[in-house]
């Protein structure tokens, strides 16, 4: 059986997730209904809310239950006049606002606070009124970890709301919205080891946004259509299990891994090694070899990785976040590695030893 080393893409089904799942199957469960079935399913959906909200800290009120990850951040980015984003957010925000201000990152993938100070100070007062900055907590390829609250504090300074795609995130970094001082935060379940097709938007309390979706007036009216209750449920038992979740031992086999690499083959460089990462990325620049070859090199050896973002077509693309960071050279040649709660120290070192072979062989 293959080794998954790709979490970052979509994660297995929590155990936890599986059962609660099976144990809601079979009757009607439609929130909305006022008779025995109907409140079941409220109360399932209510419970949920609060496990997903116990995760980041905040109030279940203040979350609304969507369709996925880009669906939250849609929500939130469509409702302003003025979008500023970074250079390598997902394309699930950059699709959504093309004309946004894009801020340039550091050679290992930061967003500088006085970058975005910059951006903020040169617009004029009206861009200002309906403005919103959208930076992601963490990267999806490289793993580095964005300074959010240095960033929210900026936007406090300058009255601008500021929203995160939190969904690489949330389950591995102790991170509160509202703490932080946020005014908007997207999750996903399928990346927490929930099922796919669920995410939600956190909400500060007093804000509102347009609806994306109008119909039936759920979730308060701020989302309608029947709630996937079944993948609510879901959702909230991988949200309970991932707030029990340490990644110590699998920060610890990570370094070891880019040990063994730097000792063996110094060609290979690590994306944002300079930065704070989350504990359970390895993003690779693999000069000489090209993305496909090394990740099918792998997929024959028995270790499941990508080459970044997935992205709906399945073809390889260069790396846009690798180009923010000024690796031109090597946005074709990445290999990103992201374990998860089933992977072991040893599986970590496999796969370094294979990458190592594997390298030597393809770029001679």
């Amino acid at each position: 059986m293959a080794i998954y080393l790709d979490y970052n893409a979509t994660a297995p089904l929590r155990l936890e997730a599986a059962e609660a799942m099976q144990a809601a199957m079979g009757p009607p469960s439609n929130p909305s209904s006022i008779h025995s079935y109907g409140r079941k399913a409220r109360l399932a959906v209510e419970e949920a809310r609060q496990q997903v909200a116990m995760l980041l800290g905040v109030r279940h009120a203040d979350l609304v239950f969507t369709s996925g990850g880009t669906e939250a951040n849609n929500m939130v980015l469509r409702g302003f006049e003025t979008c500023i984003i970074s250079e390598i957010e997902h394309d699930a925000v950059l699709a959504v606002r093309p004309d946004a201000i894009k801020l340039a990152v550091s050679a290992d993938g930061v967003v500088l606070p006085e970058t975005l100070e910059t951006c903020l100070v040169n617009l004029s007062e009206v861009q200002r009124s309906s403005c919103l900055v959208s930076i992601m907590a963490a990267n999806n390829e490289t793993g580095v970890i964005q300074p959010l609250d240095a960033l929210a504090k900026i936007c406090a300074q300058y009255n601008v709301p500021m929203h995160s795609d939190m969904v690489q995130a949330a389950g591995k970094l102790p991170i509160n919205p509202a703490d932080i001082g946020l005014s908007f935060a997207s999750l996903s379940a399928h990346k927490l080891g929930g099922p796919g097709g669920v995410g939600a938007l956190w909400i500060k309390p007093g804000l509102t946004l347009p609806s994306l979706l109008v119909g039936g007036g759920q979730e308060q009216g701020r989302r309608s259509g029947t709630e996937n209750t079944l993948g609510i449920i879901g959702f909230g038992a991988a949200a309970e299990a991932s707030a029990r979740q340490n990644w110590r031992e699998i920060e610890v086999a990570r370094d070891a891994a880019i040990t063994a690499l730097a000792a063996e083959v110094p060609d290979i460089k690590v994306l944002g090694v300079g930065a704070p990462r989350l504990a359970n990325t390895i993003c690779l620049g693999l000069p000489k070899v090209r993305s496909e070859t090394i990740v099918m090199a792998l997929d024959l050896k028995g270790f499941a990785v990508s080459s970044g973002a997935a992205c709906s077509s399945g073809k390889v693309q260069p790396s846009h976040v690798v180009i923010a960071m000024g690796e031109t050279d090597l946005a074709g040649s990445i290999v990103r590695i992201s374990a998860g709660w089933m992977t072991t120290p040893d599986e970590l070192s496999q796969l370094a030893q294979t990458v190592i072979a594997l390298y030597k062989q393809l770029a001679n």
